[in-house]
C-alpha cells in the first residue's frame, strides 16, 4: 500500500458549497467550443452546463485541490502527487470512444457528440481500496445513455472499458520496467453497467475533467472501490465472457472482479472496516469512519447481488 501523505490545501482553494453550485448556468456549446478552439491546459478547465439530479450528498465535498492532486492514475506514475505533476503533456483532445463487440450498431462517438448528451450532477462518495475517501461532485450521463445507442444484443452479458495507451504523453507507460500492463482494462456486468448510478463522468466541480482525473471521459461505479472506475477511456466492448481485467489479472487474491465496497472483507493486507475521509485529519487518527456496505448505496444495488456470496466473489 503507498505510503499515505495527506494534501496540502490552502483555505484560498477550497470552493464553498454554494459558489460551486452557481456554476450551473455556464452553456454547455461554450465547453464544447473551448475544446477546439484553446489549448488543451485551457480547454479542461472550461465550465460545463448541467442540469440538478436525485443524486446527491447531504455530505460535505472533499476540497477541489484534493481531488484534483491526489489520486491514482499509474499511467502518470505510481505516487498520489504523479497524476497532477506528469500529466501535463497529455492531450484530451481530438478523442473519440469506440462502442463495439455484441452490438446491432457498432459506433464511435467524438468527445463533442457524447458533451452534447444530457449532462447532470451527480455527488457521490468514492472509496479507495487502500482506506481513503472523498465525495466528489461529478458532472456526467448514464452509461446506460450510450449504450441504448448501439444496441446491445441479448448475448452481452458483460461490458469491457480499455484506457488509451500513449506512452510520449503518460510516462508510467514508459520505460522497462512497467507497474501494470497496458492497456488498463476493467469490466462490469451488463447489469452493473446499465444501472442509473453508474456513469461516464465528463466533468467534476462544474469543470470539465483534468487530465489528472481522466480526461476527458472516465467511467464512475460510487458502490465499487475506485480502481473499477477508469479513466481516459477510449474503447468499450459489449462481451460474453467476464472481461480478463488489469488489476484481478495482476494480483487476484487482492483484487477481485467485482470490488464492491464492502467492510466485511478486508483487503489481505489491511482492513477495510474503517476509511479516512481525504481532508478530515490525519490517515491513522481516531477520526476515521466505518466504512459502509456498498459504500452506502446498498439500498441501490444491494439486489443486484442476491445470492452472490460476496467474500468468495470479492
Amino acid at each position: 500500500m503507498p505510503a499515505y501523505r495527506p494534501p496540502h490545501i490552502p483555505a484560498s482553494e477550497i470552493t464553498p458549497r454554494d459558489i460551486y453550485l452557481s456554476r450551473r448556468h455556464f452553456m454547455g456549446a461554450a465547453a464544447a467550443a473551448g475544446l477546439a478552439m484553446t489549448g488543451v491546459g485551457e480547454a479542461f478547465a472550461a465550465p460545463l452546463a448541467s442540469s440538478p439530479s436525485i443524486y446527491k450528498l447531504d455530505e460535505k465535498l472533499t476540497p477541489k485541490e484534493a481531488v484534483t492532486t491526489y489520486n491514482n492514475f499509474y499511467e502518470f506514475g505510481v505516487n498520489k502527487e504523479d497524476p497532477a505533476a506528469n500529466s501535463g503533456d497529455f492531450k484530451p483532445t481530438p478523442w473519440s470512444v469506440k462502442v463495439e463487440g455484441m452490438v446491432g450498431k457498432a459506433a464511435e462517438f467524438g468527445l463533442e457528440e457524447l458533451l452534447k448528451l444530457p449532462l447532470e450532477d451527480r455527488t457521490y462518495r468514492m472509496r479507495c481500496v487502500e482506506g481513503w475517501s472523498m465525495v466528489i461532485p461529478w458532472i456526467g450521463f448514464p452509461l446506460s445513455a450510450l449504450l441504448d445507442k448501439v444496441d446491445p444484443l441479448g448475448s452481452a452479458k458483460y461490458v469491457a472499458f480499455e484506457t488509451v495507451v500513449r506512452p510520449e504523453e503518460m510516462p508510467g507507460q514508459k520505460g522497462f520496467f512497467q507497474p501494470l500492463p497496458w492497456p488498463y482494462i476493467e469490466g462490469l456486468r451488463l447489469d452493473e453497467a446499465r444501472h442509473p448510478l453508474t456513469i461516464l463522468a465528463v466533468g467534476l466541480y462544474g469543470e470539465t475533467l483534468p487530465n489528472a482525473n481522466g480526461a476527458p471521459i472516465r467511467l464512475v461505479v460510487p458502490w465499487k472501490y475506485g480502481f473499477k472506475s477508469i479513466k481516459s477511456i477510449v474503447r468499450i466492448s459489449l462481451v460474453e465472457k467476464q472481461p480478463e481485467t488489469t488489476w484481478k489479472n495482476a494480483n487476484a487474491r487482492e483484487y477481485g472482479f467485482y470490488s464492491n465496497v464492502n467492510p466485511a472483507v478486508d483487503h489481505p493486507r489491511w482492513s477495510q472496516a474503517t476509511e479516512q475521509r481525504i481532508g478530515e485529519g490525519g490517515f491513522f487518527g481516531s477520526n476515521r469512519r466505518p466504512t459502509l456496505p456498498f459504500n452506502g448505496y446498498a439500498d441501490q444495488v444491494a439486489s443486484l447481488y442476491d445470492g452472490l456470496d460476496l467474500k468468495a466473489n470479492y
